[in-house]
């Protein structure tokens, strides 16, 4: 049942507002707190609003002088500075989870010399990648194959055409080819790879967004013939392990480091970002005062930066199946759910 609360019940305010999880205050403290958003006027409600703002950066500034008064004192003492806060953030916060790799593992060094991308990663095997469509290609598959060919060395293209996949496997074996990449297309947009490890697998399949072509990349460089460096970031689980020796070998593993070429898969909250680039050397003049402090000494130094060299996407792992591709009756290793998606502070890989 419903009832009029009444006009001066105190008691009624303080637990309406405790129950919002909002701070109590009384008719007196009410009249001194003044929110910008209780202000009607847009001019006096900036106003105040840069007023506080300024206040805070005042406190803030104030803070930061007394930790760094304390610091110093604490170095001229010989005594120990206080420790630095760490910001939180979501990764330093996440979940704990039994399956991040240790150097102590000796099951995970086992499975790793057992594992199918040993003899590529070990040299036996030079990798061998041939790169294929869906049934149906978009516009902008074409440019973004041959943009893959320039990434990836010893790759091939060859169009789908209206065969079947398990027939296109079983061409790829006999050619001994070490991987094979399906990108698939929906709506005219590039939306999924499918990587198969050959001759035995695995397949793993990854939701491909935020595609960027080369053209389409400000002041991009153009990439050399040269064997690229590989990078490998965050992939700290068994899972995330696997994923990471699956994209390491589609790569030769005697990169050339003339060419300058970098190409990272950077995992974020597995999200699995992927770039392209170029490190360049500039030469430059550094101009320094001399003893008179008019005339300057030029000195050369060389200061390194990136160019972006493209493509750039960003993947996310869907499913990774034992062996080649099977719809039907493929035994899958991992497979994303939503159910999954209890937390924001989860991570597989």
């Amino acid at each position: 049942m419903g009832f009029k609360r009444k006009k001066g019940d105190g008691d009624g305010e303080e637990m309406e507002s405790e129950v919002r999880g909002r701070p109590s205050f009384n008719t007196a403290e009410r009249r001194n707190v003044i929110l910008p958003s209780m202000i009607k006027n847009k001019d006096k409600r900036a106003k105040v609003y840069a007023k506080q703002k300024h206040e805070k950066k005042v406190e803030k500034q104030k803070k930061i002088k007394a930790r760094d008064a304390a610091e110093k004192q604490a170095l001229e003492l010989g005594e120990e500075p206080p420790q630095k806060m760490v910001p939180k953030t979501i990764e330093n916060t996440r979940e704990a989870d039994e399956t991040v790799c240790r150097p102590d593992d000796e099951e995970l060094f086992a499975d790793i010399d057992a594992d199918e991308f040993n003899p590529v990663l070990r040299r036996e095997v030079t990798p061998k990648v041939l790169i294929t469509t869906c049934r149906f290609n978009s516009t902008r598959g074409p440019a973004f194959i041959s943009e893959l060919q320039s990434v990836i060395p010893n790759s091939d293209y060859r169009k789908r055409g209206t065969y079947d996949l398990k027939k296109i496997v079983e061409y790829a074996k006999k050619k001994d080819y070490t991987s094979l990449i399906v990108v698939h297309t929906n709506r005219r947009e590039p939306d999924a790879l499918l990587i198969i490890g050959l001759p035995n697998g695995p397949t793993a399949h990854f939701k491909l967004s935020n595609l960027v072509l080369r053209k389409d990349i400000k002041n991009h460089g153009n990439p050399t013939s040269h064997e690229p460096e590989l990078v490998l970031n965050n992939f700290t689980t068994r899972l995330g392990n696997r994923v990471g020796r699956f994209f390491q070998s589609l790569f030769p593993q005697e990169p050339n480091f003339r060419g300058r070429r970098v190409v990272t898969f950077h995992n974020q909250r597995d999200f699995i970002f992927f770039r392209h680039h170029r490190y360049i050397f500039d030469v430059k003049e550094d101009k320094q005062s001399g003893a008179k402090g008019k005339d300057g000494v030029a000195k050369e130094r060389v200061k390194p930066r990136l160019q972006e060299c493209g493509p750039s996407f960003t993947l996310k792992l869907v499913t990774l199946q034992h062996g080649t591709f099977d719809t039907k009756g493929g035994e899958f290793e991992w497979v994303h759910k939503p159910e999954m998606d209890t937390s924001r502070r989860r991570f597989f890989l």
